[in-house]
Order: C-alpha cells, then sequence, then structure tokens
C-alpha cells in the first residue's frame, strides 16, 4: 500500500511568490482529500504572514491537521531587508538562502518523518532550485511550480539552451526582434528583464539571473523528465507549453484564492466594498501595482492626475510603506490625503473581491502573473505598466495575444504621465468598437478560464494527472 501523499511545499519569501504558492497547497488539499501539506517559507517571511501560527508550539499544525504551516531557515533573523540599495548585499542573501535553506529543509524533512508525517513529493517555486537537490538526497521526487506564465517559461528555456548571444548581442536595442522556437516574434524590450538587465554582474538582480540559471540547469538533470506545474490554462497558452516540450509541463492553473485570503496580508475593513456598492456598473478604474512596486512622488502626482482627468470613480492603492515614504519627502500639489474628486485612495484591498465586483470595469496594473490571472479570470481588462521581471512580457501577452488590454508607455525619465494614463483608460473604458473589442474579449477568456476550472476541464484534469502519478508511484 502507498504511503500517504504528503507534499512539501516550499516557496521564495515574497508576497507574490507566497500567494500563488499557499493558494495551490490549499487546491492540493481538495484535489486529493487524502493528502497532507506541509507549507513552509522563511522564518522572517512566516513569521510576518503568519503570526498566530508563528507563536504555536507546533507552528500551528499538529499530527491531525492536514495543512501545516512551517518555516525554515535562510540564516538570517530577519530575511532580507529591502531598503538596502547594495546590489551586494542582495548578493550575500541569496547566498545564505541558498546554503541555509537547503540544509533548513533537509532537516524539516527529517523531521516530519520522524512524526510519522513523511514527505512523499516537494513541490517548489522558481527562486529554489536547491529545493530538488535536496529532495534528490532525500530519495524523493519534485516538481517545479512555476508562478510566471508558460510563455515566460519557455523564452527562459530557449534563452539557456542556445539563444543567449543573440539576446545578449541586442539587449540594449529594445526593438530588435527575436525568434524562439515555437514562440511568436518578441520583441527585446518585451523579454524579461533578467535576460536583458540582470545578466550584467553589477545589476542588482545579477544573482537572480543565476539562480534561474541554475534552476533550469537542475531541470535539465531531472530523469526521466522534469515535471513543471504551471499557474496558467491550455486555453490560454496553448503553443507556449507546446514551446516547452523538453519538460512535462503540466497547467493547472489560474491558481485563485479559496475562501478567504484578506488575514493573510492586512486586516480589511471593507469600507472600499461600501464605495464600490454605490458605483454603476463597469465605471471603476481599479489600480494597483503589487506588492513591491517603489513609487517616487512624482509619479504618484501624474497617476492621480491622469486619473482625476479621466472624470471617471478610481480606487487606487497606495501601500502604506509608500505613504511613509513620501510623508518624509517635501509636500506637492497633489496630496493623497487630499479630498479626490472622483477617487479613493486605500493602503491595501481585497483584490479579488475587487476585481469581481460589477462596478469595476478597468484595472490598470503593474502585471504581476498572480494580478494578470486574476483579472483574466474576472474577466476585467487591464491597462498596463510593466517595470521588471516577467512583467513586461506578460503586458504583452494581455495586449497582443489576448487582447484585453493596452500598453501604456512611459516616458524618456521612466514617468508614466497623466495625459497617458487618461489616453489609456479612455481606450479601454470608452464605448466604441475598440473598447468592446477588449471587453468582448476579457469576458470570452473568463468564461475559458472557468471551462477548465470546472471538474473535467483541462487544469483540473492536468491536476489529476499530476496526482494519479503519484499514488500509482509514477513520478510526473
Amino acid at each position: 500500500m502507498p504511503p500517504q501523499p504528503h507534499f512539501l511545499v516550499l516557496t521564495f519569501p515574497l508576497q507574490g511568490h507566497i500567494a500563488p504558492a499557499l493558494r495551490l497547497a490549499r487546491r492540493l488539499l481538495v484535489a486529493a482529500p487524502d493528502a497532507l501539506v506541509t507549507f513552509s517559507t522563511t522564518e522572517a517571511a512566516h513569521r510576518r504572514m503568519f503570526p498566530a501560527e508563528a507563536d504555536a508550539p507546533d507552528g500551528g499544525g499538529g499530527d491531525d491537521c492536514r495543512l501545516e504551516l512551517l518555516p525554515f531557515s535562510d540564516g538570517t533573523e530577519t530575511g532580507y531587508v529591502r531598503s538596502s540599495t547594495d546590489p551586494a548585499a542582495f548578493t550575500d542573501y541569496m547566498a545564505s538562502f541558498q546554503a541555509a535553506g537547503a540544509r533548513s529543509v533537509g532537516e524539516l524533512v527529517d523531521a516530519l518523518a520522524v512524526r510519522g508525517r513523511p514527505v512523499t513529493r516537494v513541490v517548489y517555486t522558481m527562486l529554489l532550485p536547491w529545493a530538488a537537490d535536496v529532495a534528490r538526497e532525500k530519495g524523493l521526487p519534485s516538481a517545479l511550480y512555476w508562478i510566471q506564465p508558460a510563455a515566460v517559461l519557455a523564452v527562459y528555456y530557449h534563452y539557456f539552451h542556445g539563444h543567449a548571444a543573440v539576446v545578449a548581442d541586442h539587449r540594449h536595442d529594445p526593438s530588435f526582434l527575436v525568434r524562439f522556437p515555437g514562440l511568436p516574434t518578441q520583441a527585446v524590450r518585451d523579454l524579461p528583464s533578467f535576460l536583458t538587465e540582470s545578466t550584467d554582474p553589477s545589476d542588482f538582480f545579477h544573482s537572480v539571473y543565476t539562480t534561474v540559471r541554475d534552476l533550469f540547469d537542475t531541470l535539465d538533470r531531472e530523469t526521466p523528465r522534469a515535471t513543471v506545474l504551471v499557474n496558467t490554462c491550455q486555453e490560454l497558452e496553448e503553443g507556449a507549453l507546446a514551446a516547452v516540450g523538453a519538460y512535462d509541463a503540466l497547467p493547472i492553473g489560474p491558481v485563485l484564492p479559496s475562501g478567504d485570503e484578506a488575514g493573510l496580508f492586512k486586516q480589511d475593513d471593507a469600507k472600499y466594498m461600501e464605495w464600490l456598492d454605490a458605483k454603476p456598473a463597469d465605471s471603476v478604474v481599479y489600480v494597483a501595482f503589487g506588492s513591491l512596486a517603489r513609487m517616487e512622488r512624482e509619479q504618484l502626482d501624474e497617476l492621480l492626475l491622469g486619473l482625476e482627468e479621466t472624470g471617471r470613480p478610481y480606487l487606487c492603492v497606495v501601500r502604506k510603506d509608500i505613504k511613509a515614504e513620501l510623508a518624509d519627502g517635501e509636500a506637492s500639489e497633489t496630496e493623497m490625503d487630499a479630498p479626490l474628486k472622483n477617487g479613493m485612495v486605500v493602503e491595501w484591498c481585497d483584490q479579488v473581491r475587487v476585481l469581481s465586483h460589477a462596478a469595476v470595469g478597468c484595472f490598470v496594473t503593474h502585471c504581476g502573473w498572480n494580478s494578470v490571472m486574476e483579472s483574466v479570470a474576472c474577466g476585467v481588462p487591464m491597462v498596463c505598466v510593466p517595470k521588471m521581471s516577467d512583467q513586461r512580457m506578460n503586458a504583452w501577452l494581455v495586449e497582443c495575444e489576448w487582447r484585453v488590454g493596452a500598453r501604456a508607455e512611459v516616458g524618456g525619465d521612466g514617468v508614466l504621465r497623466a495625459a497617458e494614463v487618461r489616453r489609456r483608460v479612455e481606450e479601454v473604458m470608452r464605448e466604441g468598437e475598440a473598447a468592446g473589442g477588449a471587453r468582448r474579449a476579457a469576458s470570452e477568456w473568463k468564461a475559458a478560464v472557468v471551462e477548465a476550472l470546472r471538474k473535467g476541464g483541462s487544469s483540473d484534469r492536468n491536476l489529476r494527472v499530476f496526482l494519479e502519478g503519484i499514488t500509482s508511484g509514477v513520478s510526473l
């Protein structure tokens, strides 16, 4: 009789990684009612995200709990301090994260076995290539959970398998067109920034580039083939999924929140929901740039001015840390705490609740993949303001592949001007053929996602293929 399935889900300590990984953990519990899941990120992130569990002696779980939240060590007490602008400090942190993390996760696997809850499968997100090595040392199969689009997975794969030179030769030419096998032609400006900027050893994120390189080396060593769970669905990215045929890539997404996720990140007073309830259908512009993006005073002023000039109601998220940073600077003509004619500014909101609200007609987004998937699943067209990592390719998917939005262009000084905010919001929201096309496409893609996620849909079937391979002893 095979052992009880027990997934150890490991993730990098950023909200944009923790959220989709925890959603997958919960989805595994639903799809496999007899399974156990241990979810693990670094100690500092664990304390921040799960304060109640951090104070519990057993990490908030126990032998009778199917989901257990247990941290691993990254070799620090506080995690990486984001205020540092020194690339060497970040590189040192990534080295500590790898060395201490591998050691600590190995100890965690051993401790779970002693407790009678042996791990049977390790699932890890993209900046933990060492997790596969730990799994191999413990005699366990592993699977990568890819939390970006399949298109980005395919670009990285082909970059590290024969196409690095052409990108390197033209990385300073944003309009240069690159052709990767199985993918549409890509402009350099749409490629992941870690391939066009972070290959330089002096770049702040060079250690991310080398970690991604190590990840693909790790996948290539898997026998007979690496298993990659992808947070997308067949309907959205059929061509890109086919372009990574070297791996068993299983699209199981979009992996969306289940139940109330708000308590993980912020106490939710929901006043903004009452505000939305009073607005007409498809009238509100929702604006949020994720959990990491920084914003200068000039950019915030231009953003709010552009939103006001649309004459449309808007809900804009300005994180507490951004407000604190801006409060230390000089005052400006546009104050976020001053009365706004058309809008409401909040420090946090439950994004899926907002995007699901009938009043929301447009999402101005940084194009993080979680945000894009949530918007597509809710049928909301987007104005894309990408900055780094996969965001630029995500914007390309939104605008060129799915045609559910428009990309806003920043000026040569890197600032998104009010006129461009107004123009792109109007392009997406105004009545007429162009806007209607984006709205219709968003509605059609929403229906496709619903179909993929239903029982017997493509993503549901792929997740069951993964689970059945485990219970049958076949590594998928």
